[in-house]
């Protein structure tokens, strides 16, 4: 099975994820250390990018707008040749707004149906073996457990971009405070799905500070 064939795939049992990791090309740390983010989103962040082999944290509320942003870096992974990967339990429509945010298809891996149990060893995995994994955190995860994912990330320069309960610690975080819609209600000449995000960035040395960006997205919040 190729990679194009496996990116197709909601993979979802221990096979399919050990196919993947010999499938593609494993992520190994290179001299760029840091992932570009182009857009609205990169000008927000600290030098304009994710270092890699760092934890990005996201933190707001349902619908706000954190998975756009996930996605947003999953784009910025499979436009620079990465491959991306995201672990999903909440069946979210990924595919329809990875496209809309950029995301090459072809290079992203959604795995699905994790048993808690196994949700650190399919993280790893797939840290291994892709540039960028998003993934929510499952409730009782560990600090220990936590810590060693960290330092697996770190020597493989596999950046996590992590939602939820996060025990450990992260580089940047992202805290998603709130959505709202531009233009009027009704207006035939406000652009559809268009929104601002308002959000604060912390991390890399740098304090938190509110910032606002625009999204478009129509499927995911």
């Amino acid at each position: 099975m190729s990679p194009p064939q496996l990116a197709a795939m909601a993979l979802s049992t221990p096979a399919s994820i050990e196919a993947l990791t010999t499938a593609i090309q494993p992520t190994s740390p290179g001299v760029d250390r840091m992932l570009v983010v182009p857009g609205p989103l990169g000008s927000v962040l600290p030098g304009g990018g994710v270092r890699r082999g760092s934890v990005v944290l996201l933190d707001g509320p349902l619908g706000a707008g954190a998975m756009s942003i996930s996605l947003q870096f999953a784009a910025a992974a499979t436009a620079f040749g990465g491959w991306a990967a995201m672990v999903d339990d909440d069946e979210t429509p990924a595919t329809p707004a990875a496209v809309e945010l950029g995301v090459v298809l072809e290079r992203f891996l959604v795995v699905r149906h994790v048993p808690v149990a196994r949700w650190p060893t399919v993280v790893a995995q797939l840290g291994d073996a892709v540039a960028l994994v998003v993934c929510r955190v499952p409730q009782g995860l560990t600090l220990s457990t936590a810590r060693r994912l960290v330092a697996r990330a770190r020597r493989r320069g596999t950046i996590l971009v992590v939602a939820g309960a996060w025990p450990g610690e992260s580089g940047l975080r992202i805290k998603v405070e709130r959505s709202t819609w531009r233009g009027q209600v009704g207006d035939p000449g406000a652009p559809l799905g268009d929104r601002l995000v308002h959000l604060v960035v912390e991390g890399h040395g740098r304090p938190g500070a509110p910032r606002s960006i625009p999204l478009v997205d129509q499927h995911v919040g």
